[in-house]
C-alpha cells in the first residue's frame, strides 16, 4: 500500500504542531486513541531505575536483573517465588495509580467527543482514570485477569483479591503455598491473561470490546475522525499504527496524529493529513490543555 519512501519526519517546530493538533482535535467529530507503552511510561509507569529498585531490590540483588520486564522471564525455581515476584509486578502496575496525571489530562481533552480507545497496554490506566469502559479495547490482555495455563476454557478470572493476599503474606521472596492460583475447572495452574503465545484467552469481554471498536470505525469511516496515536512503537505495529495509516489513506476527512518521543513518523502518502510530534506525551497534553 505504501511506497518505499514511506517514512517522513516532520520538521515544523513542536509548538506549531501542537497548535495544528489542537485545531484538528477541535474540528474532529470523533477521536480514536491508539495507545502504546510510551503513554504509560510518560505517566510514570517506568520499569527501570528508581521505581524498579524501590519494589524489587531483593530480587535484583539475588538474581542480577535490572528491570521489571527482564525479571518477568526469569526461571524461578518454585511457583511460590514466581508468584512473589509477579504479585508485586501486577500490584504496582495494575492496582496502584499512575504517578502522573497523563491519563486524566487525556480524558479531559476527549471527554466531550465521540471517542474510542484501542491499546496494547495491560495496566488498565484508562479505566482507572475514568474513561468509559465500553469505549476501551485492551487487545493484549489485562494484568488484573488470570486465565487457565492450559487453557481449558475461554474464561478469565479477576485477580485483585488474591494478588493483594500474595502481597500481604509473602516473606523472603515467597508466597504461602496455599495462595498458589489454580483453574477452578481443570485444576491446572492459572497464569496471567497476557498475549505472549497462542494460549492467550480472548474471553467474552474481549470479543464484545472488539465488536464495539469495529462498529465505531464503521460508523465514522467517512467522517471527520482524528486517529491519535500515543507512544506506539514497532513491537506490534499491525494492531494500531499500520491500521491507523491505512484508514487515514482511505478517508480524506481523517487526520493522523502521532506523539512519540524519538519515533514521530508517518508514511509519505498521508503526510498532508498527518501531525507528528517528537516530544514527551505529558508535555504535549499539558500544552494542549
Amino acid at each position: 500500500m505504501f511506497s518505499n519512501r514511506w517514512i517522513t519526519k516532520f520538521t515544523e517546530s513542536c509548538s506549531d504542531n501542537v497548535n495544528r493538533l489542537r485545531e484538528a482535535l477541535n474540528a474532529a467529530d470523533a477521536v480514536v486513541i491508539g495507545a502504546g507503552a510510551g503513554l504509560s511510561a510518560s505517566a510514570g509507569f517506568t520499569y527501570t531505575g528508581e521505581r524498579f529498585r524501590r519494589y524489587f531490590s531483593d530480587f535484583a540483588d539475588k538474581y542480577g536483573f535490572s528491570d521489571m520486564y527482564s525479571g518477568g522471564f526469569y526461571p524461578f525455581t518454585s511457583p511460590e517465588e514466581f508468584w512473589a515476584y509477579w504479585s508485586r509486578y501486577i500490584f504496582i502496575n495494575r492496582y496502584m495509580d499512575a504517578p502522573k496525571s497523563v491519563y486524566d489530562n487525556l480524558l479531559a481533552l476527549v471527554r466531550d467527543k465521540d471517542y474510542f480507545v484501542i491499546t496494547t497496554n495491560v495496566d488498565h490506566c484508562f479505566q482507572k482514570a475514568g474513561f468509559d469502559k465500553k469505549r476501551l479495547f485492551y487487545t493484549q490482555g489485562d494484568y488484573g485477569l488470570f486465565q487457565c495455563s492450559e487453557p481449558c476454557c475461554q474464561e478469565t478470572f479477576d485477580n485483585e483479591k488474591i494478588i493483594r493476599q500474595m502481597m500481604e503474606q509473602q516473606a523472603n521472596m515467597r508466597i504461602p503455598s496455599e495462595l498458589l492460583p489454580f483453574c477452578p475447572h481443570c485444576g491446572k495452574p492459572l497464569t496471567m491473561n497476557l498475549r505472549s503465545d497462542d494460549k492467550f484467552v480472548e474471553d467474552e469481554g474481549w470479543h464484545r470490546a472488539a465488536e464495539r471498536y469495529e462498529n465505531f470505525l464503521r460508523t465514522w469511516r467517512n467522517g471527520r475522525i482524528l486517529f491519535l496515536e500515543l507512544g506506539v512503537g514497532y513491537n506490534t505495529p499491525v494492531i494500531i499504527k499500520y491500521p491507523f495509516w491505512r484508514m487515514t489513506t482511505q478517508n480524506k476527512a481523517a487526520t493522523y496524529a502521532c506523539i512519540n518521543y524519538g519515533e514521530a513518523v508517518c508514511p509519505e502518502e498521508i503526510e498532508k493529513q498527518s501531525i507528528c510530534i517528537d516530544a514527551d506525551i505529558e508535555a504535549v497534553l499539558c500544552a494542549l490543555a
